[in-house]
């Protein structure tokens, strides 16, 4: 049996939504960059769109593209976002790391 695959082309060539690339987020085509890692690169990092560009080999356009692309949809991206944090908190909580907790021990001793 095969898997069909749906796929969303979005901002013409640079952006693209696939069920199998990352769990269906926005991602610069032909990637697994995630319009979320540029703006997050961007905004809270620090990059310029220039070095993101160069850092990841990716046409400056496409690096715009996604940051159009962030700006038109952040309220449903950072809702994403801020959906998955809180899982990850969750599963910090309660599946604590082996290697944190030894760190830990070490460090009391």
């Amino acid at each position: 049996m095969w898997k069909m695959r749906l796929m969303q082309l979005v901002s013409r060539e640079h952006i693209e939504i696939s069920s199998d690339v990352r769990s269906g987020k926005p991602c610069i085509v032909n990637t697994r960059i995630a319009v979320e890692d540029v703006a997050v690169m961007y905004l809270k990092l620090g990059y310029s769109l220039l070095e993101i560009a160069g850092k990841y080999d990716l046409s400056l356009a496409s690096v715009y593209a996604a940051m159009a692309y962030y700006f038109d949809h952040r309220d449903e991206i950072d809702r994403r976002t801020a959906k998955e944090n809180e899982l990850v908190e969750v599963l910090k909580q309660n599946h604590p790391s082996r290697l944190q907790e030894k760190l830990r021990q070490l460090r009391n001793e």
